[in-house]
């Protein structure tokens, strides 16, 4: 199988694609895969676009390995939690272009970006934890309060409301919506305005924004976590 995910670039834009071939899960490779475009998107771009596969964005965390144990669960939580938390600090603007679906863990790729262009169209956005039987993790309530709409966040967390992409707008998932044929050219056109900016003031403004929220997950993440998973 190819790599889940493939970096270009683009007028010094990095272009993160991630595509597994399936529902484009937050699977150990996709993980490693996003980390390692990150790492060289800072040594060498202004700003990031990431993009899912045409239908799917993200579809949350790997359900073959959440289910073969805890200790293998621990450890894609843990990974995929470092992953949320630096794409939400990224010193460099972060644009996500939504290219469909983005329940759960994708749900919360998706509250880490800078701007959020959507793909109109037959898509299911939104936290459903609650709904299949699972409390909203701190780490996702926390990212939900900062980004979502005060008047969406109950539905969007306690009642597990999912969206469709002009519901998600109007929640807070999105910044705006796009055609399947513009998506991508709007995120770069963002992507491209905002790397123009000051990347130290940039980076130092985004840190005063959302330090305390990142210190917080960081500092209840694996007493939340152990809460959480099944024991044994």
């Amino acid at each position: 199988m190819s790599e889940p995910v493939t970096y270009t670039s683009e007028r010094s834009v990095a272009v993160l694609r991630m595509d597994d071939g399936k529902a484009n899960a937050l699977s150990t490779e996709m993980i490693a895969g996003l980390r390692a475009g990150l790492t060289r998107a800072e040594a060498e771009a202004k700003a990031v676009v990431l993009v899912g596969r045409p239908g799917k964005f993200n579809a949350g965390f790997d359900l073959r390995v959440m289910m073969s144990g805890p200790e293998q669960a621990t450890a894609l939580l843990r990974d995929g939690a470092d992953l949320l938390m630096r794409l939400y600090a990224c010193p460099l603007p972060v644009v996500h272009a939504c290219t469909g679906h983005a329940l759960a863990g994708g749900a919360l790729v998706l509250l880490t970006g800078d701007v959020r262009v959507g793909v109109d169209g037959a898509f299911r956005l939104g936290l459903n934890e609650v709904a299949i039987g699972m409390p909203v993790p701190v780490l996702a309530m926390e990212l939900a309060r900062d980004r979502l709409s005060a008047a969406e966040l109950g539905r969007a967390t306690l009642q597990a409301t999912v969206y469709d992409p002009a519901g998600a707008v109007r929640a807070g998932y999105l910044d705006e919506l796009a055609d399947e044929a513009t998506l991508v050219p709007r995120a770069l056109e963002h992507a491209a305005r905002l790397g123009e900016l000051s990347r130290s003031a940039y980076a130092a403004t985004k840190a005063r924004l959302r330090g305390r929220t990142i210190a917080h997950i960081t500092s209840t993440f694996e007493d939340d976590m152990q809460s959480l998973l099944p024991k044994g």
